[in-house]
């Protein structure tokens, strides 16, 4: 009743200020004019000016006591009209903030139960703890989530550039991987053909070497065979030529003794020796077909042995050339051997430098692989998740930034009416 009693004397008091408040805009507005009017009026009507002097006096008078009045109200009358006509709406402002608040945390919880992110369901904790503090709720409520909010773009931003860095990275280590990899197999194709090469050249060098041995060893049978047929052959020509200068020698010497005179060729009458004729005719024919054949044998002997010995200079021609041309062969496929050696050693340095590369970069394409590739979440889903929750942070601010303004604009309505 006492409230109800109050609520109208304060109605009354404040449609007198309201009155009093035009009255006095009003009246501000006369005086003005009437200033005007009186520097116009004043040279020419002396009582006119003292009228209006009255008269402004007068309305100065009564704009004072109303300002007084007002004061008066102000001072005496304010807590009462705060709480007799400011309770309701500031109940309803807190009510309404109570339940933006339980929407945004409501959301956040959402949020973060869908996203799976143990942040939001904490921030949801602290707002609700912020919402029991009593004090300025939205200040704080807001600042807690426009710090989640600068951490969460903070952290996207920071996502980002470490996805850039993650792409490039990865695209540039991968290339130097191709391109060791590359240079490997090259290297190692030219090795291998090195090792074919100095394999064929040394299975060559082992069919030189063996047809060289097998070439002197032939040679060396061919020298000691023509020297035996040689030996054989001088042993046989002196043989020869003794046995036919013997034969001529007992041919001569029959001659002599049978052909002295025909007497010696006359038989005797009585039991005398004599020479025989017959007899000597018949040793002197076979001592000259010994002759015949032994100088037809020391013609064939010496036949032979010009053409053992013309063969045998022939074939030792042959072996030599064969033995130079292999020997030349031998020379230069020992060259070829060292020189593709080198070759292959130059290669396997090369190959085990650019190995270690290759293993380097193996090695850091896998940190940074397991730094960019081995995560639960891919890039992607991570941006989803964080445009969401951004999302979400943005319409909550939003929530209460338009709540604020209600607020706002409630409070500035009871102020009106107070």
């Amino acid at each position: 009743k006492e409230l109800s009693s109050a609520r109208s004397r304060l109605a009354s008091v404040k449609e007198t200020l309201s009155t009093a408040s035009g009255d006095l805009d009003e009246t501000n507005k006369d005086s003005a004019s009437d200033a005007n009017t009186l520097k116009q009026l004043q040279t020419d009507c002396m009582q006119t000016a003292s009228d209006h002097e009255m008269s402004v006096k007068g309305r100065s008078d009564e704009l004072k006591a109303l300002s007084e009045a007002k004061k008066i109200i102000s001072e005496m009358t304010g807590g009462a009209a705060t709480k007799a006509y400011g309770l309701v709406q500031v109940r309803s402002a807190t009510n309404a903030k109570t339940q933006s608040v339980d929407r945004v945390v409501s959301m956040l919880r959402s949020l973060g139960k869908n996203q799976e992110d143990m942040q939001m369901a904490l921030l949801a904790t602290q707002i609700s703890s912020a919402a029991l503090s009593g004090d300025d709720v939205f200040a704080k409520v807001k600042g807690l989530i426009r710090d989640m909010l600068t951490r969460l773009v903070e952290k996207a931003q920071a996502d980002a550039k470490e996805h850039e860095w993650c792409t490039t990275t990865t695209k540039e280590t991968t290339a130097k991987k191709e391109d060791h990899e590359a240079t490997v197999a090259k290297l190692t194709s030219r090795a291998d053909k090195a090792r074919s090469v100095i394999a064929k050249a040394q299975a060559r060098l082992a069919t030189l070497q063996a047809e060289l041995a097998e070439l002197n060893k032939m040679q060396a049978e061919m020298d000691s065979n023509r020297n035996s047929e040689h030996a054989d052959f001088v042993e046989a020509q002196a043989d020869y030529e003794q046995g036919i200068e013997g034969v001529q020698a007992a041919i001569k010497v029959l001659k002599d003794y049978y052909g002295k005179s025909s007497a010696l060729l006359q038989q005797p009458a009585v039991g005398t020796h004599s020479a025989s004729g017959g007899a000597a005719g018949g040793i002197i024919g076979l001592l000259e077909v010994c002759e015949s054949d032994f100088s037809k044998l020391l013609a064939e002997a010496e036949a032979d042995e010009k053409e053992a010995a013309s063969v045998y200079e022939r074939q030792t021609k042959d072996n030599k050339l064969a033995k130079t041309e292999k020997e030349t062969s031998t020379k230069y496929t020992k060259k070829e051997i060292a020189r593709t050696e080198k070759a292959l050693a130059e290669l396997s340095d090369d190959n085990e430098a650019e190995q270690a590369e290759l293993d380097a970069t193996l090695e850091y394409l896998t940190k940074v692989n397991k730094r960019c590739v081995a995560k639960p979440e891919t890039y992607a889903d991570r941006k989803a998740k964080r445009e969401a929750e951004i999302g979400g942070l943005k319409n909550a601010l939003k929530i209460l930034e338009e709540e604020t303004a209600s607020e706002f604009l409630a409070v500035r309505s009871v102020h009106r009416h107070i």
